[in-house]
């Protein structure tokens, strides 16, 4: 018979946070970049979000010489564009198996190990944040870790498999900053509506073993990332006319700041990463033409990281992703620079 087996108890997330302390004066520094950032989501300010990085941050050296790098042109272009580092820290397995990111294993080629991956992603946080002064994205893959790192996080994203999940729901409209909630694999609009108005709403739910009420979160916003048909190929939803269809069904009438991000990668691309500056130009294309999309249009969602490509766990190029392929450093400057030139 199937059984779980309860290894050790786990410190809870207040210890974790408190061993790995944010200085106050960051603190105080991440309340005017949240401010920032959601200026951006209620259209108060004409910048747009640029939420970029290694699909999964795997190793801490890497990661933060890519956020070094990326801290430098994000000044550049400061009066276009807020850049979010994406440090994403765990990663969803379309069948259950494989590298699960830094949560699971702190070492990708070693055994599963929670309580040294708990604080290897706090640390690889807490790092980021402290070297390059950017506050980092991760995805709220599970619900229930969200404490261990709710005061570094800048924004969050609800991804593809768990947009439909009641928890995810419930917790997101407690999040204090920004939530993305992506599209389903399937692609329904309405699934990832829905999503958006419940996590705008108070909630009264069961988390970690507390009985809480949240007040809802008016910066949560959709997030569209392809999807996969029922031939079990991938299908884009960046292009004019599904955006305009957006436009038409996503309104002030029935949610808080309605605004949409184009995640570039995933099934929007067919996972072919060098698409991604391609489709950027085409989004901008559609809000030059269309004022309804330009009033929703907030921003993109870019995989990017030192190296192009991919390769596997044990690969041992520096900086080159061990899970979706990814473009290199040049290409994310071009992009950079392009997507700022033509806002």
């Amino acid at each position: 018979m199937p059984t779980m087996n309860f290894k050790r108890r786990l410190p809870i997330p207040q210890e974790i946070r408190e061993e790995m302390a944010l200085s106050p004066h960051l603190s105080e520094a991440k309340k005017e970049f949240d401010a920032q950032v959601a200026d951006v989501i209620t259209g108060k300010s004409t910048k747009k979000l640029l939420i970029i990085g290694p699909c999964s941050a795997d190793k801490e050296d890497s990661v933060l010489e890519y956020m070094s790098r990326l801290a430098k042109v994000a000044q550049e272009v400061s009066d276009k564009l807020v850049i979010i580092p994406r440090v994403y820290t765990n990663k969803p397995r379309t069948k259950g198996t494989g590298y699960k990111g830094l949560m699971h294993q702190p070492n990708p080629e070693g055994k599963p190990d929670m309580l040294a991956g708990i604080k290897a992603v706090r640390h690889m946080h807490l790092s980021v944040i402290e070297e390059t002064g950017m506050f980092p994205a991760d995805e709220m893959l599970y619900p229930v870790n969200y404490r261990f790192l709710f005061d570094l996080l800048g924004y969050v994203a609800i991804g593809a498999r768990s947009v439909e999940n009641q928890e995810h729901r419930q917790v997101a409209s407690g999040v204090e900053v920004p939530v993305g909630m992506k599209n389903p694999t399937g692609g329904s609009t309405a699934v990832m509506l829905n999503s958006i108005y419940a996590a705008q709403q108070s909630q009264d739910f069961l988390y970690r073993n507390w009985e809480v009420q949240s007040t809802g979160n008016p910066l949560a916003h959709a997030v569209l990332r392809g999807y996969v048909g029922l031939d079990n190929k991938t299908y884009p939803n960046y292009h004019y006319e599904y955006l305009e269809r957006l436009a038409a069904a996503y309104t002030e009438n029935e949610y808080q700041n309605p605004g949409f991000v184009i995640d570039c990668n995933h099934d929007n691309s067919g996972k072919r990463p060098f698409e991604q500056l391609r489709i950027c130009n085409e989004v901008l294309d559609s809000c030059s033409r269309n004022q309804d999309i330009a009033n929703l249009f907030r921003g993109f969602m870019v995989e990017s990281y030192i190296e192009d490509g991919n390769q596997p766990v044990d690969g041992g190029v520096f900086g080159k992703s061990i899970t979706d392929a990814c473009i290199g450093w040049d290409k994310s400057v071009r992009l950079i620079y392009g997507v700022a030139e033509r806002l």
